[in-house]
């Protein structure tokens, strides 16, 4: 299958990206290389070093004919959304939106799409996790592009006939993350801890996210390739982790000796931030199988 991945220079893309090609399919890459990185790039993929804002996307994707286009391009951080929600629906919104007119011009036949899970459910008082049908209460910027992009592709199946798949993200960590994104605290500790720095955690360290390894949000991706047409699903692994969890997991990895230094809790963040994800076992068959543990072991042996 041929499939073109938007943004697969960046930390879940690439890892994408390299899935694919395992897989035995034939990958482009559209990245502009802001936050994506060239070290990160598949040598067996082809490379178009241009913005999803470039109208010349469309001459992009009907040269390179995919069948599927995978849709990870975003402005990640949301913090930046907040200080510039201009430039964040600029990139987000009217970046994809002219990614869905290539498409359609170009006749594509499906689209798989990053959402997130974390920042559009808001609190989760649920004990069971967010599901699909949680109330969505996004507070920022970043998450209301998320929110307004699926319901683009709603439209878009409807107008169009243009088959999409939404996966919406837990706090996604691993291999060649950076701090930007909502799962940025892991890279900010192993940077941290593996110099021998004791990191910052904010609040009193009990807020709780599921944090989903990056190597089985790539097999969540490879599913969604033929299954779950039309549909939203939740990647995540249904279980919190609290920033202590996580800082003491680290310490016991890598024998660290400090102690966190604690501050301040930083307005607006969320305390519990848990998905529900039956669905996705249901009727895509996928289930994580990195335990926190095993998945941080993971991602500092590539940071070592």
């Amino acid at each position: 299958m041929k499939i073109l991945v938007t943004g697969g220079a960046g930390f879940i893309g690439s890892n994408i990206v390299d899935a694919y090609i395992a897989a035995g399919h034939e990958v482009a890459i559209v990245d502009n290389l802001t936050t994506g990185k060239k070290e990160n790039l598949n040598p067996k993929a082809k490379f178009y070093p241009v913005d999803i804002t470039d109208l010349r996307l469309t001459e992009i994707v009907a040269e390179f004919a995919p069948e599927v286009i995978n849709h990870h391009a975003a402005q990640i951080d949301v913090r930046k959304s907040v200080s510039d929600p201009v430039f964040n629906a600029k990139v987000n919104e009217l970046g994809t939106l002219n990614l869905l007119e290539a498409a359609v011009k170009c006749r594509i036949k499906k689209l798989i799409f990053a959402s997130t899970g974390g920042a559009l459910y808001g609190e989760v008082e649920k004990k069971g996790g967010a599901d699909e049908n949680h109330k969505i209460e996004p507070i920022s910027p970043y998450a209301i592009t998320k929110r307004s992009v699926e319901m683009y592709l709603y439209a878009y199946k409807q107008l169009h006939g243009l088959n999409y798949t939404v996966l919406r993200y837990g706090n996604v960590y691993g291999p060649r993350q950076d701090p930007l994104g909502e799962a940025g605290v892991i890279a900010i500790f192993c940077g941290k801890m593996l110099k021998g720095e004791a990191p910052t955690i904010y609040g009193d360290g009990n807020q709780l996210r599921d944090y989903v390894y990056v190597g089985d949000v790539a097999a969540a991706n490879l599913l969604a390739l033929d299954k779950g047409e039309g549909e939203v699903f939740n990647v995540g692994t249904g279980k919190g982790v609290s920033v202590n969890e996580l800082f003491a997991v680290l310490k016991d990895l890598l024998k660290f000796d400090e102690k966190a230094i604690y501050a301040p809790a930083r307005a607006g963040e969320l305390f519990r931030s848990v998905l529900n994800c039956r669905k996705i076992k249901k009727e895509l068959g996928w289930k994580p199988k990195a335990s926190i543990k095993k998945g941080l072991k993971l991602t500092l042996k590539w940071y070592k």
